[in-house]
């Protein structure tokens, strides 16, 4: 029995700047450091490959609403209404009643909410009473790959059913007004607030991509590499500057031995699934695949255009193939990393 992935809706909150009309706020956000330092970030604002960023707070409140009490309420409010806006998209694109939903997954690590974000939208867009919930949490921005795979799993053993993977996350509730290190100046440049709908049948007739395998690799003694520490102010960014070699390190043995198992090499795939993890990682990639005769230009145009949104991104550069009219037998290979240190990958079959 196939599960394929029928839809993807992806859904922007209301507030955005262009990185030129950012740039007053990082100054004044500076004023105070040495002009060579303010001179160095304000250049790596520049050339972060992001042109535009959207958020659930105004470029105000960002710089006010510096508590972590602050900054998780608005976070708990906007990013159900952000669900709420993806998951009616995607329903909608797919022609589905909410009722028609068996199986609900909701994935976002910027923020806390107990009861989770899938409790809220089973009552404000009526699911069913009986609806399977999953929320994951603290999987960063592998954790929208994450959600497919649990996803394809529950699908695989339970035909004629479908499930709707949400992903919504806010960095921007993340930012740490007093901390002036390059972790969270690089945080600051790449990332931006986004949310994304999937969802995915076991229905033989449901059409769209297949998901013919799926697999985690997990990198020993990395945890200290990606992820956020607890702290009075908020969710405080980890980011080691060695995650883009180490990506690369490791690239050999996450993707070929699961092409390989799969009777594939990296010349069989057509399309490139990446997540814009940041500039450099994106480089990395092309880096490793340029010199195949593979692209990721769609993993970069989502960068340019949203910046990293964790979870939801590789979501955005999947809407990109679902929505042209690729060629019958054409595969894909969605690949996302995050916290742990893990990647997570799936091999999708048009």
């Amino acid at each position: 029995m196939s599960v394929k992935i029928t839809t993807v809706a992806k859904q922007l909150p209301k507030y955005y700047k262009k990185t030129e009309d950012i740039i007053p706020f990082v100054e004044f956000w500076m004023s105070g450091q040495d002009e060579r330092f303010q001179r160095k970030v304000i250049k790596l604002f520049q050339n972060a490959g992001v042109d535009k960023r959207y958020s659930i707070m105004d470029p105000e409140d960002v710089f006010t609403k510096t508590t972590f009490e602050d900054k998780n309420d608005i976070y708990s409010k906007e990013t159900v209404l952000l669900a709420e806006q993806a998951v009616k998209k995607a329903l909608k694109k797919a022609q589905l009643d909410p009722k028609a939903i068996d199986y609900i997954i909701t994935v976002s690590c910027t923020g806390i909410m107990i009861p989770s974000l899938d409790a809220y939208l089973i009552n404000s867009l009526g699911l069913r009473q009986d609806v399977v919930r999953l929320p994951v949490t603290e999987m960063g921005c592998a954790a929208g790959v994450s959600g497919i795979i649990y996803a394809k799993n529950f699908l695989k053993a339970n035909p004629n059913k479908r499930a709707i993977v949400v992903a919504v996350e806010a960095p921007t509730a993340t930012f740490q007004l007093d901390d002036y290190s390059m972790v969270n100046v690089v945080s600051s440049a790449i990332f931006g607030d986004g949310a994304a709908a999937v969802i995915l049948s076991s229905f033989e007739n449901d059409q769209g991509p297949e998901i013919i395998d799926e697999a985690m690799y997990h990198f020993y003694d990395a945890t200290h590499m990606m992820g956020f520490k607890l702290r009075n102010t908020g969710l405080q960014m980890i980011l080691d500057k060695s995650v883009p070699e180490t990506i690369a390190n490791h690239f050999p043995n996450i993707v070929h031995p699961f092409l390989e198992r799969n009777n594939k090499t990296i010349s069989d795939v057509d399309h490139l699934i990446f997540h814009p993890g940041g500039k450099k990682i994106v480089q990395t990639v092309e880096d490793l695949f340029g010199s195949l005769g593979k692209n990721i230009n769609d993993t970069k145009e989502v960068l340019r255009l949203y910046g990293n949104m964790s979870s939801a991104t590789v979501l955005y550069v999947l809407e990109r193939f679902m929505d042209r009219n690729l060629n019958q037998g054409d595969t894909g290979l969605m690949l996302s990393f995050g916290p742990g240190f893990s990647a997570q990958r799936t091999l999708l079959q048009w």
